[in-house]
C-alpha cells in the first residue's frame, strides 16, 4: 500500500523517480525500490514524504484513508467552498458525512 500511495503521489505532483530522490538526499534507485515494494522508506523519509506531499503520515502508511487539505492563506469564504465541494462529492459517491 505505501508503495502505491508513493508512486501515486509522486506522480500527482508531476515528479520524476529523480526529481523526488534529490528533494530527499537519496538515489534513484531507492525511490524506485520503494514504489515497486522491495523495501521500505526509514521512518525519516516516511516523515519528509509526508512534507513534500502534504499529506499525513498514517495515509502514506495506509492506516487512514483520509487526506488533509491545507487550507492556509484561504479566506473564510473560500474555506465555506472547499468544504461544500468536499460534501458534494462524498454525497454524489454514496459516502456519509
Amino acid at each position: 500500500m505505501t508503495a502505491e500511495r508513493i508512486k501515486v503521489l509522486r506522480e500527482q505532483r508531476g515528479y520524476t523517480q529523480t526529481e523526488l530522490a534529490k528533494r530527499l538526499g537519496i538515489t534513484r534507485a531507492s525511490v524506485n525500490a520503494w514504489e515497486m515494494g522491495i523495501s521500505v522508506p526509514s521512518t525519516q523519509y516516511i516523515v519528509e514524504l509526508a512534507g513534500i506531499f502534504n499529506i499525513s503520515t498514517d495515509y502514506l502508511l495506509g492506516v487512514d484513508r483520509t487526506s488533509t487539505v491545507n487550507i492556509a492563506g484561504l479566506n473564510e469564504e473560500d474555506i465555506n467552498l472547499v468544504y461544500a465541494l468536499i460534501s458534494h462529492l462524498k454525497i454524489k459517491n454514496g459516502e456519509s458525512l
